[in-house]
């Protein structure tokens, strides 16, 4: 398949090999017959130390990756070029019957490596001949490209007409699903969720009784999510580059995702903003963090279990996360399996027959056919909708929602890093201009290190003019020294550059 989305062109490939697998993968550059060495690598290859635990050197060679770790498979295939690989092998990891043949995996549209996905046995196979060092396991891949029809894929947005257009809340579900399956649950039911609130707030609108929000509601429906994002990644960048009043990525304070909601094995999911990934802009991570708090709290009262999941940006929100914005959502579920642990804390709060079934996926038929209409909770489906427009009214309430969003009052923060991560804590604080009470746990690795206390109230304390309350704990190789002082920054200073010595 060959497509475009606002003028940026991306390539899919339906390869079979002979082991009759079928893969899904991006611009891979190979022509004729690719015959090289393979190499295993450990733990899902999410991580370059993954990679650098390979048997042997990995220039030149062939990986095998086994599905599993916390990653997506596009960045697994983002490790492949450090370390100079010429093709990628990935394979099923047969945890349960349904996941024992090859799938269909994107691997994003700068993916230049030749790629296929291998059935579990096949994998293993394999696997276990790379991990013998007596033998040499060449691998040869044979990938015939054909160009097919380019087609056209875009984004929907409706804005309500009344609202402050530089101040924007954006919520989002992607309208496409995989080749394999209808997806009504991915994402049928996100989409017809974000229609919902869409017609519900346009009707109560026109209400007289009903106090208008001085915010715009953006509400966007985003294509090509299942080729890598490409839809919402589409929208950020030209936002990012526009001029016009209301069109401006800094015009949004806020995205909320909302991709599966009704999966039949569910959980009640939150988007955690604490797990955000390092590289996140620190612009974003304080309001994240309170959305996902005021997604919690809305399932506390109403005596119902929530499910903290990982924000790993593998939705629509990863793009606006990355530019800084605020963002959060629900996921009821997909593949990952649902634990005892978790079966029994959904059946000590729903009771028997509400707790789903343990060592089963969230969603048996994600990307598969069988996401048919059939394929929907109606219960945790109800439940994740009017979790979602709790949280649109309570934000279009605020008064000043900009302000709820990026400020704090109260922070504390503790950090095992070295040093040298100091910037980092340094343009995080940076974000929270109204705190009025801080508190900084900081680690000295050796006897000469010096923090000294210029540098804390120029970088930081000189951005937070309501502050009054400050503790430092120093944290050494022989002891802990707890500092608590009325702000001085003269006392802050010397004190702790003396201890720092």
């Amino acid at each position: 398949m060959e497509g475009s989305i606002n003028m940026r062109s991306f390539i899919v490939l339906v390869i079979v090999c002979v082991f009759g697998i079928t893969t899904f993968a991006l611009t891979a550059a190979i022509l004729g017959t690719l015959n090289k060495r393979l190499d295993a690598i450990e733990n899902g290859g999410c991580t370059e130390s993954d990679w650098k635990k390979a048997i042997g050197p990995t220039a030149g060679r062939v990986a095998l990756v086994k599905r599993g770790g916390s990653c997506a498979f596009a960045d697994r295939a983002a490790q492949a070029p450090k370390f100079n690989v010429t093709g990628l092998l990935f394979y099923n990891d047969g945890i349960l019957p349904d996941r024992m043949t090859p799938i269909e995996v994107s691997l994003g549209q700068d993916n230049a490596l030749p790629a296929l996905f291998l059935s579990y046995t096949a994998g293993e196979a394999l696997a276990a001949s790379a991990q013998n060092i007596s033998i040499n396991v060449t691998v040869q891949l044979g990938i015939d490209l054909k160009n097919l029809p380019d087609f056209s894929v875009g984004n929907i947005c409706a804005d309500t007409p009344i609202g402050n257009v530089t101040q924007t809340i954006v919520l989002g579900s992607h309208s496409d699903s995989v080749p394999a399956g209808p997806g009504i649950n991915d994402n049928g039911s996100g989409s017809a969720a974000n229609i919902d609130l869409a017609i519900t707030l346009a009707r109560l609108f026109k209400t007289p009784t009903y106090s208008k929000y001085k915010y715009r509601v953006r509400f966007c429906w985003w294509g090509a999510e299942e080729i890598c994002l490409l839809g919402s990644k589409d929208h950020v960048k030209k936002a990012k580059n526009s001029g016009s009043i209301g069109e401006r990525l800094g015009d949004y304070l806020i995205n909320l995702n909302y991709d599966m909601l009704g999966s039949p094995n569910y959980i009640f999911g939150i988007y955690d903003g604490r797990t955000a990934k390092n590289d996140t802009p620190p612009t974003a991570l304080v309001g994240s963090n309170k959305i996902t708090d005021l997604f919690h709290n809305w399932f506390i009262q109403q005596k119902l279990l929530a499910t903290l999941t990982d924000f790993d940006g593998r939705s629509d929100y990863g793009p606006f996360l990355a530019e800084g914005i605020v963002a959060g959502g629900l996921f009821s579920g997909a593949d990952e399996i649902k634990s005892e642990e978790e079966r029994d804390h959904y059946d000590q709060i729903l009771g028997q027959g509400m707790d789903g079934i343990a060592g089963a996926a969230h969603d048996p038929c994600y990307h598969k056919a069988c996401d048919s209409i059939q394929n929907i909770n109606v219960f945790a489906y109800e439940k994740m909708v009017q979790a979602a427009a709790y949280v649109l009214e309570y934000l279009g309430r605020q008064d000043d929602l900009k302000d709820k969003l990026f400020n704090l009052k109260c922070f504390s923060l503790k950090s095992f890093c070295r040093i040298k991560q100091y910037n980092k804590i340094v343009s995080l604080l940076r974000c929270m201009s109204s705190l009025e009470k801080l508190t900084l746990y900081l680690p000295i690795k050796g006897r000469n290190r010096v923090i000294d206390g210029t540098y804390v109230q120029h970088d930081i304390l000189d951005y937070m003019p309501q502050l009054h309350s400050f503790t430092f704990y120093i944290c050494t190789y022989v002891k802990t020294v707890d500092l608590s002082y009325k702000l001085s920054s003269e006392d802050i200073q010397q004190t702790l550059t003396n201890i720092g010595q």
